[in-house]
């Protein structure tokens, strides 16, 4: 019951079965009759040899949607290899452009790649399952980490491919210098100015208005006094004091937070983020989780029930089984 599997396993009913013996292969078979998703992430093949794979499945099941997650796909050079976040981090090259110029490759604090593939593959089964409301036919998905994570880099990606040059690790600085980060009085403050209405804003704010460029390429040509500019400026308030006097006048802005200050924000609560749990079998005491990054007019997202203990509803489960084969 570690926070990692307490993140994801609400409104999940948990059963364990040892799918090397033949009665628990035909238990799995049973649930895929009349199941609209099956999702594996065992290395590729170890379904297949157990006698499950795509095709063995959807032989008892057209209908069913058939997704497999795996480091780097299910063919290829790399396909039998195995991964976790990190290692793809450092597979696809993200590591690399991540850090600072003296400090590089870095590894990214959160583990992006797994959550990223989890939300692509999320996408992925919407779609093959309104696909399949139109087809009647069912589908196979393979979600590769690697494929995800090279994704993630979309425009740098094409940047490369365009021009050869491999992006480079700038920290917290940005090629534009109303767009990246500053000390100040007190605090580190990311600054926003992205587009030229932005920056022609913010300069005005400043009482720079000799500063203001016309085009990105002025802005390029004179980066490092805009950031000299920036740095004497930034230091005659603290962060919270200019997050909140440029996003006032429209300026996107924000003082740097800790995780505890970010869950602090009651801009979260207002979004209703953070499902708190009472209690669940095996924890002593309540603790929150992150519902959804989103919400819906009507129906939304919602938790109704606790993570489970590893099988926990095997009787529950296999008993629905003996009425519904009655």
């Amino acid at each position: 019951m570690g926070t990692a599997f307490l993140t994801q396993a609400s409104n999940k009913r948990s059963i364990a079965l040892d799918l090397k013996t033949e009665a628990d292969r035909e238990i799995l078979k049973k649930l895929v009759a009349t199941a609209d998703v099956f999702v594996e992430n065992y290395r590729p093949g170890a379904f297949e040899a157990l006698g499950l794979g795509y095709e063995a499945l959807s032989a008892i099941n057209p209908r069913l949607i058939y997704a497999s997650f795996s480091a780097f796909g299910q063919q290829g050079p790399r396909g039998k290899q195995t991964a976790y976040d990190h290692v793809i981090q450092a597979t696809s090259g993200i590591m690399a452009m991540t850090g600072t110029r003296d400090v590089h490759p870095v590894k990214l604090g959160a583990p992006v790649i797994d959550y990223a593939t989890g939300m692509s593959g999320a996408f992925a089964l919407s779609a093959a399952l309104f696909q399949r409301e139109r087809t009647g036919r069912g589908q196979r998905i393979d979600m590769a980490m690697l494929d995800v994570a090279m994704i993630l880099m979309s425009s740098h990606l094409t940047g490369y491919l365009r021009n050869g040059v491999h992006p480079k690790p700038s920290g917290n600085r940005h090629p534009h210098a109303t767009n990246s980060a500053y000390e100040t009085k007190e605090g580190l403050l990311m600054l926003g100015a992205s587009n030229l209405r932005q920056q022609r804003r913010l300069w005005t704010l400043l009482d720079r208005p000799d500063m203001i460029k016309k085009t990105n390429e002025e802005r390029d040509a004179d980066h490092a006094r805009e950031v000299a500019v920036l740095t004497e400026i930034m230091q005659t308030r603290s962060a919270e004091e200019w997050e909140a006097f440029l996003q006032a006048r429209h300026v996107p802005a924000a003082r740097v937070r800790t995780m505890g200050e970010a869950l602090a924000d009651p801009q979260l609560a207002s979004r209703g983020i953070i499902h708190n749990h009472k209690s669940a079998p095996g924890i002593d005491g309540g603790f929150g989780v992150p519902l959804a990054a989103f919400t819906f007019a009507h129906g939304g997202p919602q938790i109704d029930s606790s993570p489970p203990t590893l099988g926990q509803h095997n009787n529950e489960i296999f008993s629905e089984l003996k009425r519904n084969r009655g």
